[in-house]
């Protein structure tokens, strides 16, 4: 009777129209008040500790912040630059590009929408201008930007390491080479659909060209070695690594390529000035610009704005974090695993039986509410069947990729009708030819695991583990 009406309390608030983290935290304490034996003080005790025992989700808000810069900041301009000098002169080399500059995002970035939003609002004009079809460019950023959940750092997978106690690090390593592989698919994809359709191809700028653009890029992709590197060598928690990739980002974006705060528009060389002059000139600008930044309008606003999407996050988190504790109080996912292996479902079965349930669960939820539903209900019923729960997280993490395309609630959809002006039916009839491919990588994720696990057992046994 409990597990009923706690579920059905939560599935018919949202379906009323209230806020998540709101339903959540309602149906968590109803449920306390009129069918455990819980105290309230519990509650308090929870929320409390959800947003203050979690050592791993101090990662969330210096990430947002990180990608709130770099987003402002214009590095995904010089991405795209430099991904399109790279293979903009394959046949379809322009789409492709824009795969590639989304993937470096992503690893920047760690979120979904903002890697369509960053990058789509450049390519996809781009692309047209080229003679690409709308429609086409469209359904390839929408389903690339997925990517920025999938590439390490990424938010939801700090989400789930937090729900289910695992470790963030082996969860970023997980997801690299299935990050890669995505991209790739997709980028092979879009060659064959370019030969096909004779989509046109960039001439070859040159390696001097080539060159420039990733030595100007290299502000951003700094970042991926810093963050990443930190991390699978050691060096760093992702939390650690998270705190100094805002900093970088803060210090990239004011002061290396000057495209927001007190030193914006000023070169970093003035014509006919010499090395020696710039250096000092711009050491001195930076010296009497760094007090100003604080205060600097541009600056506030971008960490206001982080500040909003950390606190909604972290609010939706800490709710969930309540949920889960009635959850578990009530041995609610001990109940449900104990049923499923009386069934005597293998773990093939079962891992059928997540990918739908998280199928549905994406068309009406936003990712970290779902992964904090329902990772501690899958959690245990894995475990016991043999499967890693690594390799969880990152078939959880592919189903939040494939919600972020599925109405009423993608995320993606709506950050590209956005983008392009379409309606929602057009954006979604141009990224249904291409969720296909998402689709086939899920099935692949599911039942490979050594595409998730290769790389954090090799990692493990090169520290020796």
């Amino acid at each position: 009777m409990t597990i009923a009406a706690l579920f059905l309390m939560l599935f018919g608030f949202i379906f009323m129209g209230m806020p998540i983290a709101i339903a959540l935290g309602f149906s968590s304490v109803t449920t306390i008040l009129l069918f455990s034996n819980d105290s309230l003080p519990s509650v308090a005790l929870k929320l409390f500790e959800a947003t203050s025992e979690h050592y791993t989700l101090l990662a969330i808000p210096f990430f947002i912040l990180s990608s709130a810069f770099l987003s402002t900041g214009g590095v995904a301009k010089r991405l795209i630059n430099f991904a399109i000098d790279s293979i903009g002169h394959v046949r379809g080399g322009l789409a492709m590009a824009s795969v590639m500059a989304c993937m470096l995002f992503a690893a920047v970035s760690g979120s979904s929408p903002a890697t369509v939003a960053a990058i789509g609002t450049i390519v996809i004009a781009g692309m047209v201008r080229a003679g690409y079809p709308e429609s086409f460019a469209a359904g390839v950023i929408a389903n690339a930007g997925t990517l920025g959940i999938l590439i390490p750092p990424s938010i939801v997978m700090l989400v789930y390491a937090a729900a289910t106690e695992v470790s963030a690090s082996r969860m970023f390593m997980a997801g690299f080479i299935p990050g890669l592989m995505m991209g790739g698919i997709l980028m092979i994809a879009i060659y064959i659909t370019a030969r096909i359709k004779k989509l046109p191809a960039q001439p070859f700028p040159g390696f001097r060209q080539l060159a420039k653009s990733g030595s100007i890029a290299m502000g951003g992709l700094m970042l991926i070695v810093i963050v990443l590197g930190s991390i699978y060598g050691g060096i760093a928690s992702p939390t650690e690594a998270a705190a100094v990739a805002a900093v970088y980002a803060y210090l990239v974006a004011v002061f290396g390529y000057r495209d927001i705060g007190p030193m914006k528009g000023i070169l970093w060389r003035n014509q006919g000035e010499s090395s020696g002059a710039a250096a000092i000139r711009n050491l001195f600008q930076m010296a009497i610009a760094l007090p100003k930044s604080v205060t600097n309008p541009e600056v506030r606003k971008v960490v206001l704005d982080g500040s909003k999407v950390s606190l909604m996050l972290l609010f939706i988190i800490a709710n969930a974090m309540l949920f889960a504790h009635v959850l578990t109080t009530e041995r609610i996912p001990h109940t449900i695993a104990e049923t499923i292996i009386q069934w005597g479902l293998p773990a093939w079965g079962f891992l059928i039986v997540v990918n739908i349930l998280l199928l549905i669960a994406g068309n009406f939820m936003e990712p970290s509410a779902i992964l904090l539903i329902m990772a501690p209900i899958l959690f245990p019923i894995a475990t016991q069947l043999g499967i890693d729960p690594i390799h969880l997280g990152i078939i959880m993490v592919v189903n939040m990729e494939i919600g972020m395309l599925t109405p009423p609630v993608g995320l993606n959809l709506f950050v590209t009708a956005g983008i392009t002006g379409k309606n929602m039916v057009w954006v979604i009839k141009a990224c249904l030819p291409w969720l296909s491919l998402l689709l086939f990588f899920l099935i692949l994720i599911t039942y490979i695991p050594q595409i998730s696990l290769f790389l954090p057992e090799l990692i493990d046994s090169m520290r020796g583990y």
